[in-house]
């Protein structure tokens, strides 16, 4: 009946939905703040900006490690509430600073630690929640879904948090993400949606927090990942785009603001055009797979989000060429990012485990983001020694290779529908 009606009829679905809706927007005023604080309010120079980057990421890639197995055997709803309270706690902590008047980079980085660790954790829970509250054949619909939020979420949030930080300031502007995270933990928190028991393999073992439970959660997540021959080639992928993105993201703020002299409401309106893409995207998400199957929409996304990358390097020469061409890159990189992102991630949800996918996801984040700080303090090094332009060159070139890395998957036209299936898709990687 569920699936029949679609899933706007489903009660717990519409509390995730609202839940991650108003605290995606919310994320977007405290990711454009915190840069700014430290480039516009506290003046500080590139190498601290980008330490400031990396330290946002930094504890994702430590916390992934210890929490697969917590998310795995704990109630993965919790887990969701308490990465939100944390978050708007946190968060309101930078404003009481600032209304003291003590407010220093030093608090904004403990910040943007703290946020960069609950929002791991609730990332790693999050993707595990999911095939709790829908059926498995809703969760490429789910997706699309919650993608499409985090689209909307681009346009408003960005635009609104360039709009707010100039009309209030920033460490005003980021209690409206405190008051977000809120609302997000009280709708959690009315989900009915009982999960199921965790499997055999995770409902006997104790909840030590010992270096050997650790490291055997960590090894089920990464044989879960890595074993698999539709997966793999998925992550790996992942692991080369963070790397890049750590380099270039790093450095985004500065080049904008400071290499293109752009103000933050322009800055804050270049965003919010990738969430329009996002948008059309996660709209032509299922309709491109089913034209020319899920390898082939992966594989095309992957190329395109790639070489729309180096419109950004590329931005120089009048006002109009340069906003073109940063608008043209979130247009097009966000909006088929977001294609690439509800396959893959749907891909990952219908052929692992149930029960190991909290480790999975975990494995997933601290690859994916372990080697992100480095990136961003050589992004910061680098700029510092040659120039913001060619530091961001460097960041955008490493995405080249992920087509090929891809390229196996070509020959999946649907997404395997029961575990022979699977096996047998798995067998046709192999002997590509």
């Amino acid at each position: 009946m569920r699936q029949r009606r679609g899933l706007w009829a489903n009660a717990d679905f519409m509390r995730l939905w609202v839940a991650q809706a108003v605290s995606a927007f919310g994320s977007r005023i405290t990711r454009t703040a915190l840069p700014i604080i430290a480039v516009a309010t506290l003046h500080e120079s590139e190498g601290i900006v980008a330490f400031l980057a990396a330290i946002s990421l930094a504890p994702a890639a430590v916390l992934s490690l210890f929490v697969g197995g917590l998310v795995d055997r704990s109630k993965k709803r919790r887990l969701l509430v308490i990465a939100d309270v944390a978050r708007a706690a946190v968060i309101l902590s930078l404003t009481i600073a600032w209304a003291w008047g003590v407010l220093s980079i030093v608090h904004v980085c403990i910040v943007g630690a703290v946020v960069g660790a609950a929002s791991a954790l609730f990332q790693i829970a999050d993707v595990a929640y999911l095939p709790a509250v829908v059926d498995r054949g809703q969760l490429a619909e789910g997706n699309a879904k919650l993608q499409t939020t985090e689209a909307f979420a681009e346009i408003s949030g960005p635009a609104s948090a360039g709009v707010l930080i100039a009309a209030l300031g920033a460490p005003i502007a980021v209690v409206i993400d405190a008051a977000s995270y809120v609302w997000s933990a009280v709708m959690l928190g009315r989900i009915r949606a009982v999960e199921p028991p965790a499997g055999p393999d995770t409902a006997t073992v104790s909840m030590s927090t010992s270096m050997w439970q650790t490291t055997k959660d960590l090894k089920v997540g990464m044989r879960a990942v890595f074993g698999n021959a539709l997966v793999r080639p998925v992550v790996v992928a992942l692991i080369i785009w963070t790397a890049s993105y750590g380099f270039f993201a790093a450095l985004y703020t500065l080049f904008c603001l400071r290499t293109l002299g752009l103000s933050q409401g322009t800055f804050g309106l270049i965003i919010a055009m990738g969430g329009v893409g996002s948008i059309i995207g996660a709209s032509l998400a299922r309709r491109l797979a089913s034209s020319i199957g899920v390898g082939p929409t992966i594989v095309l996304s992957s190329v395109i989000v790639s070489l729309s990358g180096l419109c950004i390097p590329l931005a120089r020469g009048s006002h109009v060429m340069v906003i073109g061409l940063l608008v043209a890159q979130q247009l097009i990189g966000d909006g088929l990012s977001v294609v690439f992102n509800i396959h893959a991630i749907t891909l990952r949800q219908t052929v692992l485990r149930r029960e190991v996918l909290g480790r999975a996801n975990a494995a997933i984040t601290a690859c994916i983001t372990g080697v992100v700080p480095f990136m961003a303090i050589a992004a910061g090094l680098v700029a510092s020694a040659t120039s913001i332009r060619f530091a961001i060159w460097i960041g955008l070139v490493i995405p080249l290779s992920v087509p090929f890395v891809l390229w196996p998957l070509r020959k999946i036209k649907q997404l395997p529908s029961s575990d022979l299936h699977i096996e047998s898709a798995s067998e046709t990687l192999r002997g590509s």
